[in-house]
């Protein structure tokens, strides 16, 4: 395996790989998907973790994708191991029921948040269910049910994706507690099981979301937006416009001018949540969740992770003192950057010199900018039993150089505002931690 190339997904690509190792999609999905890939390739994520081998086969014989090792989660509710399930286990579960689960069972797409009329829409689907597969006709509200036995199981699939939503837009962990709130008020209207699932989805290769429902066991496939009213969504596209039709309302054309103009012009302050620790201290998997949190929260998040910052920022540079010092310094102008135009950066490399951070927040504050250094402070003893990569035992055996806290040193900041030990507080209470604080100085 050593010899063998590898390939560092997005996020995207990501979406792909999990999509094909939990059944929904073939190994040649994930070919079509990656062009120009080698015939046998190592996928990795972007902090190098080997995931799945894809081997393309000669002839007619199909592509083959054997998994390495789990690929990473993070924390929020489209994370949850009880709605985000392989297709082949929602599938096999459906298909272990009763005969009617899986012949009759409906998959509702969720891809925007579900207004009153798609509840009713829904309703309406799940209650007059067909008797065989197909595919509900899209034409509008109610539209399309066919006639028949009744639906045994609504699965409502909430497609989402790793990359951050547009500005303004409903993330992953809110479409999910809004279709986990439909699943709730439906099933109290419909003599069905309703299931909520979250699907990987990016929309990258030739799959559609259609085809990826019916692998996760839907006899029938509706898209719940596609039943939302001409004045429906003339409402929702309309909200945005709701403030300035009130501040015209309630003020003189002048004064009306004045308020819209300063709220467009509002800047808030921003912020550098910079976390440091060891590799393995769980540094990367909190500050992923926070910026998720802070995103869903409606607030412009810019992730600068370690691993990641290495492959693009900082290509080329090596892992010499100067040559990390560099790289945190790069990771730290880019932060301010982000901060001083009102952004939030959360930044996670580990950053294990004093001099270094000390840069970083200097940059920070000439921005001005709050500036908040998380030390995720976890025993070498922990970060190293629970290496995915095996480095810590590559760098116990020579083969790496520079090898922090093995043959590098790693300096314990004395002026880090906050302090997080992962071997005795789990990821969400570390994230809240590091949110309370944050909410604290932004107001």
């Amino acid at each position: 395996m050593t010899d063998t190339p590898a390939r560092v997904l997005s996020d995207d690509e990501l979406d792909v790989l999990e999509l094909a190792l939990g059944g929904a999609l073939p190994a040649s999905a994930l070919t079509a998907a990656l062009p120009g890939i080698p015939a046998d390739v190592i996928l990795t994520d972007a902090e190098n973790t080997p995931l799945a081998r894809l081997t393309t086969r000669p002839g007619d014989l199909p592509a083959a994708l054997e998994p390495l090792k789990p690929v990473a989660a993070a924390i929020g509710p489209q994370w949850d191991v009880a709605v985000r399930r392989p297709a082949r286990e929602v599938r096999a579960g459906l298909e272990a029921g009763s005969g009617d689960d899986a012949e009759n069972s409906l998959g509702l797409l969720v891809t925007e948040v579900p207004t009153r009329e798609e509840l009713d829409a829904a309703v309406a689907l799940a209650a007059a269910a067909g008797t065989g597969p197909g595919t509900y006709a899209e034409s509008g509200p109610g539209a399309g049910a066919p006639a028949g036995a009744s639906t045994s199981t609504v699965l409502l699939l909430v497609p989402v994706a790793r990359h951050a939503p547009e500005a303004g837009a409903v993330g992953a962990p809110g479409l999910v507690r809004a279709a986990q709130g439909l699943a709730d008020a439906l099933a109290e209207r419909v003599d069905a099981r309703v299931a909520t699932v979250v699907v990987p989805w990016s929309g990258l290769g030739a799959t559609t979301l259609d085809e990826v429902a019916a692998a996760y066991g839907a006899a029938r496939v509706a898209t719940l937006a596609a039943h939302r009213s001409p004045a429906t969504a003339e409402g929702v596209a309309d909200l945005p416009r709701v403030r300035d039709e009130a501040v015209r309302a309630l003020y003189p054309p002048a004064s009306a001018a004045e308020v819209t103009r300063a709220a467009s012009g509002a800047h808030r302050r921003g912020a550098v949540v910079f976390f440091t620790g060891l590799s393995g201290s769980g540094k990367s998997t909190v500050a992923r969740a926070l910026a998720a949190e802070l995103d869903d929260d409606g607030l412009g998040t810019t992730l600068l992770d370690g691993d990641e910052v290495r492959h693009h920022l900082s290509k080329g540079l090596g892992f010499d003192r100067e040559s990390r010092e560099t790289n945190v310094e790069r990771i730290g102008y880019v932060a301010a950057l982000v901060a001083k135009h009102g952004g939030i950066a959360v930044a996670a490399p580990i950053a294990p010199f004093a001099a270094g951070r000390a840069k970083v927040r200097a940059l920070a504050e000439e921005a001005g900018a709050h500036f908040v250094l998380v030390h995720v402070s976890t025993p070498l003893a922990v970060c190293e039993a629970r290496d995915r990569k095996g480095f810590y035992a590559k760098a116990r055996a020579g083969e790496i150089a520079d090898f922090t806290g093995i043959s590098s040193p790693y300096e314990e900041p004395d002026d880090a505002e906050l302090v997080i030990d992962t071997t005795d507080v789990p990821v969400p209470e570390a994230v809240e931690l590091v949110r309370r604080h944050l909410t604290t100085l932004l107001g």
